[in-house]
């Protein structure tokens, strides 16, 4: 007996609903409700998009909303949100000098009971919404792209990328802006998945790590 291959849905990818004629965050905001570049609409509760300023000098990139994001509309505003507020504002970095956003904009979770539980987006969904990403950080056109996590490193440097050997310390790549500086880091999300005994030490180096940013803006 032999059985049939299972054919995934077809992925089409974001292209088709990022606006190119765009000249601000904003409308991107508007039309991202309508994008069906990947399954992840479906379930969730709404698109999350991005917050903070449209001009900042930063820009901060994590994974994907979490489950306070999906029911919000809004990033980083979950208990890894408000940790991470708290190491920018310890690492000298003003919130009017910070865009934050994820490399996917629905969120990806497994059912269990009335609980939804975080899932890690694969590598399609990471492609599919990229269009969305590279036009917003176009558009921001931030000095330092600070990467949360091993996701957000991914999709923006690619598959090498790994945060103990790369975090830390500035990388410089090619963009279609010129010159851009990234830096890669943890996400705050995974501070709190620390065990407690080493929880303010993983905390004390990502306020350090944000202090290395901060300092990039002052050259």
């Amino acid at each position: 007996m032999t059985t049939e291959p299972v054919e995934r849905p077809e992925r089409p990818g974001a292209q088709q609903w990022v606006p190119e004629s765009a000249d601000d965050v904003d409308a991107l905001r508007a039309a991202a409700p309508a994008c069906r570049g990947c399954e992840l609409w479906e379930p969730a509760t709404q698109v999350v998009f991005s917050a903070g300023n449209p001009h900042a000098a930063v820009a901060l990139v994590g994974e994907q909303p979490g489950d306070q994001e999906d029911r919000r509309g809004i990033p980083f505003v979950g208990p890894a949100g408000q940790l991470l507020q708290r190491a920018l504002e310890e690492a000298g970095l003003a919130r009017d000098q910070v865009y934050v956003t994820n490399a996917v904009k629905h969120f990806r979770f497994t059912p269990r009971g009335t609980r939804r539980i975080h899932a890690t987006p694969e590598a399609a969904h990471i492609t599919a919404c990229k269009p969305w990403l590279a036009q917003e950080l176009r558009l921001v056109d931030p000095r330092v792209v600070v990467l949360l996590g091993a996701t957000a490193a991914k999709a923006l440097l690619g598959p090498a990328i790994r945060i103990g050997k790369d975090r830390g310390h500035p990388i410089e790549r090619e963009t279609t802006r010129g010159t851009k500086t990234f830096f890669v880091t943890t996400h705050p999300s995974a501070v709190l998945r620390t065990p407690e005994d080493a929880r303010d030490a993983a905390y004390a180096a990502l306020v350090d790590d944000l202090r290395v940013v901060a300092s990039l803006l002052s050259t």
